[in-house]
């Protein structure tokens, strides 16, 4: 079984985010994760003052796959955060930009436990309810498995589990089809390739970065981060140059 290969002819940056909030106080794990609002309405202004038009995974397929061609960019939000409905929304809407959160079926309306043993702050996850209003405004709703865990160090049956289950549960609660997939913590390996594929997903996102270039497999898309301390130039050099396609490992 192999998966399908992108064919856009121009690198497709696709962004990263998690945090759309003023960032913890200074010393706290994992700052750099947080975006605060006023920077994240900037980086979308200069998005639109540049020409591009951000878009959700399903919007960005037909970029990918060749099929069509223009200046666009993917969005993303990892992990389902509360914050990305009440501070990002409003600013995507502005923008007439669509994006995709990953959410994490068992933890909806619940906080990152996932994160609590490294010291990371406690934060609100959407519930089913918000999760369907970012769905109503736009938005979509992608698959993050169902207790955000690291697949590498879980064994075949419990991958498959958290992989397919996630699709099928947020599928039930948003009566909406969710087509698309991302590794937790950015780990996984060959197998876990085939079974999102498995498991029907379209594309499947990593951290790995790069922006998405010619013959990239759509099951290990890399992405762009955006951290609290990315400027707007440095935003710039991200999309538009081969800044982060030298990061690439």
């Amino acid at each position: 079984m192999s998966s399908a290969r992108s064919a856009n002819l121009s690198p497709i940056p696709i962004l990263m985010y998690h945090q759309i909030e003023v960032a913890a106080p200074k010393g706290a794990a994992y700052r750099s994760l947080y975006v605060s609002p006023a920077a994240f309405a900037r980086q979308m202004a200069l998005l639109s003052l540049l020409g591009y038009r951000g878009l959700s995974m399903s919007a960005l397929m037909p970029y990918l796959k060749g099929e069509r061609s223009g200046k666009v960019v993917g969005i993303t939000f990892d992990d389902g955060y509360l914050n990305n409905l009440t501070q990002a929304l409003p600013i995507l809407l502005k923008h007439r930009f669509s994006s995709t959160v990953y959410a994490v079926s068992q933890q909806l309306g619940k906080t990152n436990e996932w994160d609590r043993e490294a010291g990371i702050a406690q934060t609100p996850l959407m519930n089913a309810r918000q999760l369907r209003q970012w769905l109503a405004a736009g938005q979509e709703v992608g698959a993050h498995t169902r207790h955000h865990v690291r697949l590498i160090q879980a064994d075949d049956l419990i991958c498959v589990d958290e992989i397919s289950s996630c699709k099928s549960e947020l599928e039930s609660m948003m009566n909406a089809p969710v087509r698309h997939f991302c590794y937790p913590y950015g780990e996984y390996a060959p197998a876990h390739v085939a079974q999102a594929l498995a498991a029907g997903f379209e594309s499947v996102t990593t951290t790995q970065r790069s922006r998405c270039q010619l013959g990239e497999d759509l099951m290990q898309l890399p992405r762009v981060p955006v951290f609290r301390s990315t400027t707007l130039p440095v935003l710039w050099l991200k999309l538009a140059t081969a800044y982060e396609d030298r990061r690439r490992v």
